[in-house]
């Protein structure tokens, strides 16, 4: 189905259709989760326009795709649209990126780059969409691929930001356990 007519004026009534037909609340858990899910798109789209290391430019575009599948997997309930493989590639790239990084010894603050920085937030992000879709599981069926994609992708992002930030030489910000530390103006 291809979109022709942008504004529908349907949802007006605070509801929004499903490729199904069906009709829910625009604050339903299933809207949540898919809003969820279009906002991180959103933001790995503005990473991919910041200068990445060449490695990252194909896996976060076929990320994007298969977050767009998942999207369609939740506007048509009861379709199952992520595969084990799709987990596999995710693990795969996550494990070749961090080999290549040094061990971590503390947690690393969200920062460095901007596009590192732009690669947290939608790590952030998709966690949120992780915890919109075990939510909306809790309610409806929710097919355990997608739940451990987005778990999955959540690992590979915060790879991704720590690769992005080596390669551009960003210094990586790392938590001091100090409950002393005072803020400095």
């Amino acid at each position: 189905m291809r979109l022709s007519k942008i504004t529908t004026r349907t949802g007006d009534d605070g509801t929004t259709g499903l490729a199904d037909g069906s009709r829910l609340p625009k604050d339903s858990p299933r809207i949540e989760a898919m809003g969820a899910l279009d906002e991180l798109n959103s933001w790995l789209g503005l990473l991919l326009v910041e200068p990445l290391p060449e490695s990252l430019g194909l896996p976060l575009l076929a990320v994007q795709h298969a977050l767009f599948d998942l999207g369609g997997e939740l506007a048509i309930p009861g379709r199952n649209s992520m595969s084990e493989a799709q987990i596999i590639a995710l693990e795969q790239t996550q494990h070749d990126l961090n080999a290549a990084l040094p061990p971590l010894r503390e947690f690393v603050l969200p920062g460095g780059s901007r596009a590192g920085a732009l690669c947290h937030l939608a790590r952030a992000v998709c966690r949120r969409a992780e915890c919109c879709l075990v939510a909306l599981s809790h309610l409806e069926p929710v097919t355990p691929t997608s739940l451990k994609y987005l778990n999955r992708l959540s690992d590979l992002l915060f790879v991704m930001a720590r690769t992005i930030n080596r390669a551009g030489e960003a210094p990586e910000s790392l938590w001091e356990n100090d409950s002393d530390r005072t803020l400095m103006s």
